[in-house]
């Protein structure tokens, strides 16, 4: 009789067991995240060379998509100008957990991309009706279309939306002011201030001696400014996909744009005087401000650019420039949640 008891439990534990692991099998088999089944991407891994007509010529541009969710679609802007997606490579470790579709981007002229390295392209206004082009060529539209943008990314993000908003369903804006003369006050008046002075004054005198090739001058910037603001670890510790980003960036369209100076866009750069902190009232589509308390840009002014837009919210990491990596804890369940709540209709 004992026997008999004992087989019965066994049987109902391992039918137990059976059953929950068929559940989890039928859950798993419900998912198309990750169904390239009669898709091309089955061949391609999700990359796709995308043809961008200009006054030029037409070049090419790389993309490479990650999932299937035809809800839930974010396009990438890396930022530069001239950076690439390996900025943002470790969004492979928290998005596809969520079923939530991206598509990483090389902007013309970038690593991945074709180089015409012609500076009439280098303009804002090209790069925006690019990031359209990007979009009628992958399909996305003000149902599952949420553009994300770092940096100079968060630039041309931001004057894509107020453009083509109507084409969004949300809009992201990572670590970038919405005036380029503000961040320079930013980065000269507090960064700076926060800086040794004495190493802070050997920086700010090779500026002016345009001395930006001056090993010591990069020795200085990542030893006192890139380990504090850009990238919170020890050099040692910078992960490889952001080591490749500076590695593969290009020189030549981020010093035209940009400038040589860390401290702002300063000199010639073309993006000096960039200001669109009086049109941000002109945004209507959701919006996510997502600043860092040790960033290159004023966690303040992001906070206060989510007031601006009609529809905004922000958070603040506790991270710097990249702070998809020192502090991933905050940024990602942010970006997670605006995505699903403005997905779901519960965007406040």
């Amino acid at each position: 009789m004992k026997n008999l008891i004992f087989i019965a439990f066994v049987f109902f534990i391992f039918q137990g067991c059976s059953n929950n692991e068929k559940k989890q099998t039928s859950d798993i088999e419900k998912s198309s995240y990750f169904d390239y089944s009669n898709s091309d991407d089955q061949i391609t891994g999700g990359i796709k060379m995308i043809p961008i007509e200009t006054p030029k010529g037409t070049f090419n541009v790389y993309t490479k998509r990650m999932g299937n969710n035809p809800k839930m679609r974010v396009l990438l802007l890396h930022g530069g100008p001239g950076g690439t997606h390996e900025e943002f490579g470790n969004f492979d470790g928290y998005l596809p957990n969520e079923e939530i579709e991206y598509i990483y981007y090389d902007q013309l002229d970038s690593y991945y991309s074709d180089k015409p390295n012609d500076s009439t392209l280098w303009t804002t206004e090209h790069f925006v009706e690019e990031v359209e082009q990007v979009r009628k060529a992958l399909n996305l539209n003000k149902d599952n279309f949420y553009l994300l943008g770092q940096s100079w990314g968060g630039m041309l993000a931001m004057e894509y939306a107020l453009k083509y908003q109507e084409n969004l369903k949300g809009l992201i804006i990572s670590n970038m002011m919405a005036s380029a003369p503000a961040y320079t006050k930013y980065a000269n008046e507090v960064l700076g201030g926060q800086m040794d002075p004495e190493v802070y004054k050997e920086v700010m005198d090779m500026e002016k001696n345009n001395d930006f090739d001056n090993p010591k001058y990069g020795e200085l910037l990542i030893n006192n400014y890139y380990t504090e603001h850009i990238l919170r670890m020890p050099l040692e510790k910078w992960p490889k996909s952001i080591n490749l980003l500076f590695e593969h960036l290009n020189p030549n369209i981020y010093i035209f744009m940009q400038g040589h100076s860390e401290f702002g866009m300063t000199g010639n750069a073309s993006l000096k005087n960039w200001d669109v902190s009086n049109r941000l009232k002109e945004i209507k589509v959701p919006t996510l401000m997502l600043g860092a308390k040790y960033d290159t840009m004023d966690p303040k002014y992001m906070e206060w650019m989510a007031t601006e837009v009609q529809n905004g919210r922000s958070v603040t990491t506790n991270g710097s420039h990249c702070s998809q990596f020192d502090d991933p804890e905050t940024y990602f369940p942010s970006l997670v949640k605006f995505i699903k709540d403005v997905n779901g209709g519960e965007f406040k």
